[in-house]
């Protein structure tokens, strides 16, 4: 096999050598359905140790082409991406956009599948159904569906989820929500750079199939997944989230 499987839990720690080399690169963070940059909060401090942070944005462009195009048109000359979820798509489409300024790529709780008829029907009767207007985020179980089923009482965080929603707005919601998203399963094998794909272990949004066909896809990725965690991992486990990124990033930016 080509991949390489691994396990992270809160408990295991970063080793400070990997961390604090004398390497850096850019970073472009690249958020998910309906999210926006407090997403990557509680990671920021690991992820800086990197170099500079940067923040795409995909809240003002209706399809996933269009967001990578914007993403691109404002990046440093060569650079790390790290997608979210929706931000997964938007991070492959940029890498086969310009290979060559792509030193490596993160996916984080995403998929290659397109949107099902099913997934379609309720995208549609969710846009139908909103009252765009007064737009108030997403209900709490539109927000539970997203955690870990350990964290429904977990107050604090539920309402970070459900405010970020609140945040990104109505408008928004109706462009995400109304963008059919296409496979790319066929064009995975165009992703040359190192990848890394994590996933949480109790995601009931991805499955650990749609992550392992992304490693499948990808050659040479490697598939790491994050125990205790659903579809939020950067705000339900971010400090497993960055042990498994950062060391592996500041691997691919020193010298071979």
């Amino acid at each position: 096999m080509h991949s390489l499987v691994k396990f992270w839990s809160f408990g295991q720690r970063l080793r400070p050598g990997k961390l604090y080399g004398t390497q850096t690169m850019d970073v472009i963070l690249i958020p998910g359905f309906m999210t926006d940059a407090s997403l990557w909060d509680d990671m920021l401090p690991a992820l800086e140790t990197l170099g500079s942070i940067t923040h795409g944005d995909t809240t003002a462009n209706a399809t996933i082409a269009d967001m990578a195009r914007d993403i691109l048109s404002g990046a440093p000359e060569r650079f790390a991406l790290i997608g979210f979820s929706m931000g997964g798509y938007v991070a492959r489409e940029i890498a086969r956009m310009a290979p060559g300024r792509v030193l490596a790529l993160v996916l984080v709780a995403t998929s290659a599948r397109a949107d099902t008829p099913e997934q379609t029907r309720r995208k549609a009767v969710a846009v139908k159904m909103a009252d765009l207007k007064r737009f108030t985020g997403f209900s709490r179980p539109g927000v539970l569906i997203s955690l870990h089923p350990d964290r429904a009482t977990d107050e604090a965080l539920i309402e970070r989820v459900r405010a970020m929603s609140e945040r990104v707005g109505g408008d928004v919601f109706r462009r995400h929500t109304q963008q059919f998203r296409e496979t790319d399963l066929s064009r995975l094998a165009a992703i040359r750079c190192p990848t890394l794909i994590v996933a949480g272990d109790r995601d009931a949004l991805r499955s650990w199939e749609e992550s392992e066909e992304l490693c499948a896809g990808i050659s040479g990725s490697e598939l790491v997944r994050i125990e205790n965690a659903g579809h939020m991992i950067p705000m339900e486990e971010p400090s497993a989230l960055a042990q498994a990124i950062v060391p592996w990033l500041q691997e691919q930016a020193s010298p071979k």
